[in-house]
């Protein structure tokens, strides 16, 4: 019989795959810790027009939406954001502001498969709300870029692009294109760079079915700079935003990293002001992160008014980059590994063990009787940092041997001081 295989856009985590997951899942942890973020989730599934109603076409031809035994429509969650929207609508002004909440959510989207894109993923989402000002956005923005320096990345491997979606609609309304044209125009520049360039032409002049319109768009996507704009579409307010935000990411430190990009739209219908995308350097994949403000999405679901910005980014493509990196991460599977010379009798063995581990430290030995050699193996196989062995001639003197895998160091510890001697080494390994 031929070993069946995970639906197609899973994966399968085995031990080592965790290792660097897990590792990965600490880091967000502490950037979302250290930038004064708390913690929440979800329901994994949602009622479906909970999608539908505000997410726009693009996320509704993603869902895995079923109908339950109730006959109710819903759907595994694409997305957090609108949960969280549900959650502090239903708080009302419950909820002190500003919120600065995160999550580490997995999420399933039916999307076409490629280099960087599952079908099932993780996400770590980060979102302020009750604050208008710019100042939540670069202290996302911020965040976002601390997130990946505390994985090894660098300047020189990423960069932040950053635009308005305001400023295009202002710059759009600006030459005559109609209002009713900006939501396809955004769904179309969002993919600007994953299609070919005659094809985004061809869809472009269907949109606007006007060769002085699509003239005009193509002239702002080639504006390099704020400074550029200016001369096109003059001081307007989303300008002066960008500005604004550019000065107080200056003030963070991180102005090596970001860049004005007219081009960055996100596809998403609740966007609706200033919009971000982390890219490796050499745009050869997707989008690591991306995010923005979102500031009518939980007066949609009924709750007050309520400015927000918020940022995703994806486990699949940062693994992309990473692997890219030679990023491993090598964990014990037990700290301590308790061997014993006396195979005929486990007690020693045992009580030494579980000594350990009612002291909270991880600690195995050996469920089968062998030789020493082979318990050394076991050791090496769960990555132990520390072997003691018990049942020898120390024993008798109520003293434990103690080696030290990483350099073969060995010294003698009576079994009375054994759990603070071990706390105490592992606190400086």
């Amino acid at each position: 019989m031929q070993t069946p295989a995970g639906p197609k856009g899973t994966r399968d985590f085995y031990p080592e795959d965790m290792a660097i997951r897990e590792s990965v899942f600490a880091l967000w942890h502490a950037t979302c810790m250290r930038y004064g973020f708390e913690q929440y989730d979800g329901p994994m599934f949602e009622h479906l027009e909970l999608y539908t109603q505000k997410s726009g076409e693009e996320i509704e031809k993603q869902l895995y939406a079923f109908e339950d035994k109730g006959q109710r429509m819903l759907s595994l969650r694409p997305e957090l954001t609108p949960t969280l929207a549900r959650m502090v609508a239903a708080k009302g002004t419950a909820l002190k502001r500003p919120i600065r909440w995160y999550s580490i959510p997995r999420l399933f989207r039916y999307e076409k498969m490629q280099k960087g894109r599952l079908r099932e993923f993780f996400q770590l989402n980060l979102d302020i709300l009750g604050i208008a000002e710019e100042s939540a956005d670069a202290e996302l923005i911020a965040a976002s870029i601390g997130m990946m320096q505390g994985l090894g990345f660098t300047k020189d491997d990423f960069t932040v692009h950053i635009s308005s979606r305001t400023l295009l609609e202002e710059m759009f309304l600006a030459v005559g294109i109609g209002a009713e044209k900006l939501q396809p125009l955004f769904g179309l520049l969002d993919k600007r760079h994953k299609i070919p360039s005659e094809v985004f032409e061809r869809e472009l002049f269907g949109i606007v079915a006007s060769d002085i319109h699509a003239k005009s768009i193509c002239e702002m996507l080639n504006v390099a700079s704020l400074a550029d704009l200016k001369t096109i579409g003059g001081q307007l307010p989303s300008i002066n935003k960008l500005e604004s935000l550019f000065a107080l990411l200056d003030c963070y430190g991180v102005s090596d990293f970001v860049a004005f990009d007219i081009g960055i739209v996100r596809g998403l219908a609740y966007y609706t002001g200033i919009v971000f995308e982390l890219f490796d350097k050499n745009r050869n994949l997707r989008a690591i992160a991306g995010g923005g403000r979102y500031d009518k999405l939980v007066g949609l679901y009924g709750g007050p008014d309520t400015p927000a910005v918020g940022f995703a980014a994806g486990d699949v493509v940062l693994g992309e980059m990473l692997k890219e990196k030679h990023f491993s991460v090598s964990v014990p599977r037990s700290k301590v590994y308790v061997a014993t010379f006396d195979t005929s009798d486990p007690a020693f063995a045992i009580q030494t063990a579980q000594n350990l581990r009612n002291a909270g430290i991880s600690c195995e030995f050996s469920l089968k009787k062998c030789n020493l050699g082979k318990q050394m193996e076991q050791a090496n196989n769960a990555r132990a940092l520390i072997v003691i062995f018990v049942g020898g001639e120390e024993s008798k003197a109520g003293k434990v041997k103690i080696r030290f895998m990483k350099n073969g160091d060995e010294t003698i510890v009576a079994e009375a001081e054994l759990v603070a001697f071990i706390n105490d080494a592992l606190d400086k390994s």
